[in-house]
């Protein structure tokens, strides 16, 4: 799955992925907005796309900014005035908002646009003094709240976060997810909970910190070996914790962790309190008391209930750095975890080659359900990592496309098939990228395929110092690109949990990400390698395995690392221009295609049997 950084290639506006039929609606809830907005005197209300966890996936009850705008983007900031609403969005989601606005009294405004200043700028230039401009800062996170202050401030502005106004306008507004908890177990969980908190309180004590806050869910769900369905395709649950020196507390909705398992987490000093008390906890913490709160992964409402007396030390969490280094035990999950996925590719492209040959009628939609259905049927299953994106020539030029019923492609005629897909399982988490050529495809295709491909293996086969920064082995993936004449817009790579969030830090190969300390690269960590190149309104390609950090050797000059490839499923050779390979390129991939072949044939059978072993072919032998 793409790391979440724009990409200019979706701006193509005959491919919207959403209907137009939420106007009304629209428009009748930003005029109750407005009304409240009059009644409590404020100027402008923001209601960005966050949660008081700082989430990627929203719970329904955080969907604000969808319910009234009716964008349905994961990423967006509505700003509405008495006499202005609208969107901002990066490049990935310019053209379904504006299918999705269109008609509507909410305007789209295009993050990096030429002449589209940004929702903060617009607001310091567009309201006088001392106008109130109202944010929810229970999920305002503490750098937009700086920023916000920074630039409204010295215009005599005032910015108000201890009001919630959805509540006022939302009727039925959804409550906190009722989905039960549940414990992470061995032989899956691979590390003790009493283990994991013995580490965070030796990070606590390294700092001089005696309690430490968190609200990341997975960072929680992580250290508590507990995982829920709170979440779309991250097996999380909403809560926050409180871990101290000898006793931790864990602050979840009632009825979700029922009372066996609370007598399990008893036994390791883990209390269960209502969601909604957070706020008195920290408001009892001793005045000279320090906490440790990650900055980037916590709200500025929820930091509002301490005592003015505690002390802040502002770090990473302990648990965000712990838990992106995979133990070996792990590995050898994650590791399995691929060989049951790939098989469920087997199964799903046997099907989709016999499918088009015989000219049965598939459409993106068909090929989401018929993956998804192969992957349910595997043992340790249990959902999606995050939606199918399968996107057929010019959909596929849109990185983060995700194909309706109402606006889809039918597979047929010449060209690529992008399908970015994964899954969670009990000991692992997959996110892979396969580009699939259908009928003929033509030279321009091949060439851009193989150029992707190229960026692909120089990043696989990398060696580099432990403790690299991650940012900094971006340009090893673009550099056959950019040979070729070409970019693409989003970063080359993301972490990756363990049954976890399939999008995990600290570490991200991209040149546009900040390369701070923590985005080093250590033994285990996990992370995507994904380069692509795009081309609106004719075809994407991206081709993606995951890599782990591996140890490679140590000399006199340091240590160092190499990639490890977990992903197990053929690349499509049909996409090829073997002219443009080198001949260690090609080496390495009939290498990986006799690896795949050989961890995969024990877990296929029949027709996905047959197709592995026409696809792992050697290079030369396929294109005989």
């Amino acid at each position: 799955m793409t790391p979440s950084t724009p990409s200019p290639s979706t701006q193509s506006a005959s491919h919207a992925t959403a209907d137009r039929g939420g106007a009304p609606a629209t428009d009748a809830r930003i005029a109750a907005l407005r009304a409240e907005m009059g009644a409590r005197g404020l100027a402008a209300v923001i209601v960005p796309s966050a949660d008081p966890h700082l989430s990627e996936y929203l719970p329904a009850r955080w969907q604000g900014r969808q319910w009234l705008s009716g964008f349905t983007g994961s990423v967006g900031t509505l700003v509405v005035t008495a006499d202005f609403a609208g969107v901002w969005v990066d490049s990935r989601y310019w053209v379904q908002a504006d299918a999705q606005l269109t008609g509507t009294c909410v305007s789209l405004m295009k993050i990096a646009a030429v002449g589209i200043p940004g929702h903060i700028d617009w607001l310091a230039a567009n309201l006088p003094a001392g106008a109130r401009v109202a944010v929810d800062g229970q999920v305002l996170s503490l750098g937009a709240f700086q920023a916000l202050q920074a630039a409204l401030g010295p215009r005599g502005v005032v910015l108000d976060i201890g009001q919630d106004v959805l509540d006022a306008v939302w009727p039925g507004r959804p409550g906190l997810p009722e989905g039960k908890v549940y414990e992470h177990l061995a032989p899956h969980a691979c590390v003790t909970r009493a283990e994991k908190l013995r580490g965070v309180r030796d990070a606590m004590r390294a700092r001089q910190a005696g309690a430490h806050l968190i609200s990341t869910l997975d960072d929680i769900a992580w250290l508590f070996n507990l995982r829920g369905a709170d979440v779309d395709y991250n097996p999380v649950f909403v809560a926050h914790a409180l871990v101290r020196e000898t006793d931790a507390t864990l602050f979840v909705a009632p009825g979700k962790v029922d009372a066996a398992l609370q007598a399990v987490l008893q036994a390791d000093a883990v209390a269960v309190r209502p969601y909604t008390e957070l706020p008195a906890a920290l408001a009892a913490l001793e005045q000279d008391a320090a906490v440790l709160v990650d900055p980037a992964r916590v709200t500025v409402g929820v930091l509002a209930a301490l005592p003015s007396g505690v002390r802040r030390i502002e770090a990473i969490n302990p648990s965000t750095l712990a838990k992106s280094r995979k133990t070996d035990a792990e590995l050898a999950h994650v590791r399995a975890a691929m060989e049951q996925d790939g098989a469920a590719l087997c199964e799903f492209f046997a099907w989709l080659e016999t499918a088009l040959a015989a000219g049965e009628t598939v459409t993106e939609l068909t090929v989401d359900e018929v993956l998804s259905a192969a992957r349910a049927r595997k043992p340790g299953f249990v959902s999606l990592s995050f939606g199918t994106i399968a996107g057929f020539n010019a959909n596929g030029a849109m990185p983060h496309y995700r194909a309706t019923a109402q606006s889809h492609a039918t597979i047929a005629g010449d060209g690529l098939l992008l399908i970015d897909s994964g899954a969670q399982y009990v000991g692992g988490t997959t996110d892979i990228t396969r580009v699939v050529a259908v009928g003929a495809p033509s030279a321009e295709q091949k060439r851009d395929c193989t150029l992707v491909l190229k960026g692909m293996i120089a990043l696989s086969r990398a060696r580099f110092p432990r403790g690299v920064l991650s940012p900094m082995l971006d340009a090893i993936a673009r550099a056959p690109i950019w040979a070729g004449g070409a970019e693409y817009g989003h970063g080359t790579g993301h972490g990756v949990g363990y049954f976890m969030n399939v999008h995990e830090g600290p570490q991200v190969i991209s040149h546009r990400a900040p390369a701070g300390p923590h985005t080093a690269m250590e033994p285990g960590m996990i992370t995507s390698n994904e380069p692509g190149l795009y081309r609106p309104g004719r075809w994407g390609v991206r081709i993606e395995n995951l890599v782990c950090n591996r140890p490679w050797q140590t000399t006199e000059l340091g240590e160092f690392l190499a990639f490890e490839t977990l992903t197990l499923c053929p690349i499509d050779t049909r996409c090829i221009d073997r002219a443009l390979l080198g001949a260690d390129e090609a080496e390495w991939l009939d290498a990986y295609h006799a690896e795949v072949r050989e961890r995969l044939l024990p877990h296929v059978e029949g027709a996905a049997r047959a197709w592995l072993v026409r696809a792992t072919q050697p290079l030369a032998q396929a294109q005989a």
